[in-house]
């Protein structure tokens, strides 16, 4: 592997928590950020990591970020976008607000956070960015308007940046995690045995993308169980 530090954005205690501990367990050093860190000291004392508090949606926070980064001398070389917002409902109910707030963190977030890493990758002509996705990347559900038009989003973003930067030495993959993630809070039914994804397998498959040789890099993966009908 030719990375050395990974920042991950929108970091918590499902699929990022995996994430950090797969990364660390490859050598890499770690830096967590999230909107609030209350809940990350347990995470990042296990993987090493120091942790950042950061609005993902909002233009000043991702710019201190990245300026608190350089003053610590962490410079990342791959940058994980995991932050999403999500709000449900009948397209007549919605709250415009929300919806607002869902494309601006799940979305717009992406673009704040990958311009400053590339900003940064650039000169050096190095570098990985990964876009964490879902089912309503590539098919929008019911009821579920506001989410879909965000993640369709931040997959369009992804795939203009992997045609603009691969040619420049960033690679550039985004994620469709097809399926739900199993957790404490999230467990299959009796009757659904495999029905959920294992978060520490969808994390090596983030790891396995960043060890691919540039001549057979990958832009989009899908990931789902064996029993997911797609």
């Amino acid at each position: 592997m030719t990375y050395t530090s990974v920042l991950i954005v929108g970091a918590g205690s499902g699929l990022s928590a995996s994430l950090a501990r797969a990364f660390a367990k490859a050598g890499l050093r770690l830096a967590l950020a999230a909107r609030s860190t209350d809940d990350l000291a347990a995470l990042a004392q296990e993987a090493g990591a120091k942790t950042y508090a950061c609005d993902a949606g909002e233009r000043a926070q991702v710019d201190g970020l990245f300026g608190a980064l350089d003053a610590d001398g962490f410079a990342p070389d791959v940058v994980v976008y995991n932050a999403s917002y999500r709000t449900r409902g009948p397209i007549a109910e919605l709250d415009p607000d929300e919806v607002e707030q869902s494309l601006r963190v799940s979305a717009f977030g992406g673009f704040l956070v990958a311009q400053a890493a590339v900003r940064r990758m650039l000169p050096r002509a190095h570098g990985a960015i990964l876009f964490t996705g879902a089912s309503a990347s590539v098919k929008g559900y019911a009821q579920s308007a506001a989410f879909a038009m965000g993640k369709f989003a931040l997959r369009g973003l992804a795939q203009a940046l992997a045609r603009e930067l691969h040619p420049k030495g960033i690679h550039v993959a985004h994620f469709v995690i097809d399926g739900g993630i199993r957790s404490a809070r999230r467990t299959e039914p009796a009757d659904q045995p495999g029905s959920l994804i294992d978060p520490d397998a969808i994390a090596e498959s983030y790891v396995h993308v960043l060890r691919q040789p540039r001549s057979a890099w990958t832009h989009e993966i899908e990931l789902r169980p064996w029993v997911e009908r797609f």
